[in-house]
């Protein structure tokens, strides 16, 4: 048996016991978390010796298990035990956002969990973090923009206009505004600004780490009460906005089952084929992420509408096969140089 379903499982035991008022039989734990009952017994008891305190009591003529009433009740904050502990266990998934006010902020909060639990129950938890491992790659250094996190925190929560220049990657260019920073949305690895621009007078995103510089107003704003960012991010394929378009995208047999296992976008429609094939349907607002999207799938993806999407795919297509030839070209080159 994998050394994680066991720990997942006797996990399991302990959050079933919280939250049970008489406590569990063998066989009630047993059909709860679908194995033998004797497998029950053994997580019990592994549990007593790791030093939960866990007793059992006969109800009816049976044996029931729970947790000392005082385990569930004695901890000196607004949490129970089980939040407590998902809370810590979820700290290795904190990573990614290294570097920033909010990981400190995240890792004082652990800190103080860990001073508020048992040692016998961060033993246990520290065994249970083993078995999983969090990927955190790619992901940006986020102590080049650290002063621009706070400080875009702060003004956005004392409501307050912010003066940027502001480096956009499709024009190449820098550009001076204001703005008024609604929320910090962090997405995909990246920590993003939505705010109201004054100079295009609209909602905009914008990447926190393009901004090459920030100053702080005294002018003051307001968030509309209709505004709602997951609202305004919904229609996205990924970040960015764009004119509406309705999508529709073969993959083949080869990826179906990759594709079929994600929520890739609230609006997504799949519709299985008979050869196993899948076709993939959304609402989408802008093309151009999920342009690079569908090529990344190769040519197991194939665009069936818009026309303009699947001509644009072509395009890309087409250069990507000159580039190859002029590389190859050149590579040839160096070798028969010797170089």
């Amino acid at each position: 048996m994998a050394r994680g379903d066991q720990l997942a499982r006797q996990w399991k035991i302990i959050q079933t016991l919280l939250s049970s008022r008489r406590g569990k039989s063998a066989s009630e734990l047993a059909v709860t978390l679908g194995c033998h009952s004797r497998t029950i017994y053994r997580d019990l008891e592994a549990l007593q010796v790791a030093g939960f305190p866990i007793y059992t009591d006969r109800v009816e003529g049976k044996s029931h298990w729970s947790l000392l009433e005082t385990a569930k009740h004695n901890i000196p904050i607004p949490f129970n035990l089980a939040e407590l502990m998902a809370l810590y266990f979820s700290r290795g998934m904190m990573k990614i956002l290294k570097d920033t006010v909010f990981y400190d902020s995240l890792r004082s909060l652990f800190d103080k969990i860990k001073a508020t639990l048992p040692p016998e129950y961060i033993q246990y938890l520290e065994r249970i973090e083993t078995s999983l491992a969090v990927g955190l790659k790619p992901y940006k250094p986020y102590s080049k923009i650290r002063d621009i996190i706070d400080q875009i925190t702060e003004a956005a929560v004392q409501k307050k206009v912010i003066e940027i220049v502001y480096f956009t990657m499709s024009r190449k260019k820098e550009t001076r505004r204001k703005v008024a920073p609604y929320k910090i949305w962090f997405f995909d690895g990246s920590f993003y600004m939505v705010g109201n621009c004054r100079l295009r007078e609209d909602i905009r995103i914008f990447a926190l780490d393009r901004i090459k510089h920030l100053e702080p107003t005294d002018e003051s704003f307001v968030v509309p009460e209709d505004f709602d960012v997951d609202e305004f991010m919904q229609a996205s394929f990924g970040v960015f906005q764009g004119e509406s378009a309705s999508v529709k995208i073969w993959f083949s047999s080869d990826v179906a089952g990759y594709i079929r296992e994600r929520i890739w976008h609230e609006s997504q429609r799949i519709h299985p084929q008979d050869d196993g094939s899948i076709i993939f349907e959304a609402e989408v607002a802008g093309t151009d992420e999920i342009k690079y999207w569908i090529m990344s799938w190769g040519s197991k993806a194939v665009v069936l509408s818009p026309d303009s999407l699947r001509e644009e795919i072509q395009v890309e297509a087409a250069m990507l096969l000159k580039n190859y030839r002029k590389r190859s070209a050149l590579k040839t080159d160096l070798n028969m140089n010797g170089n």
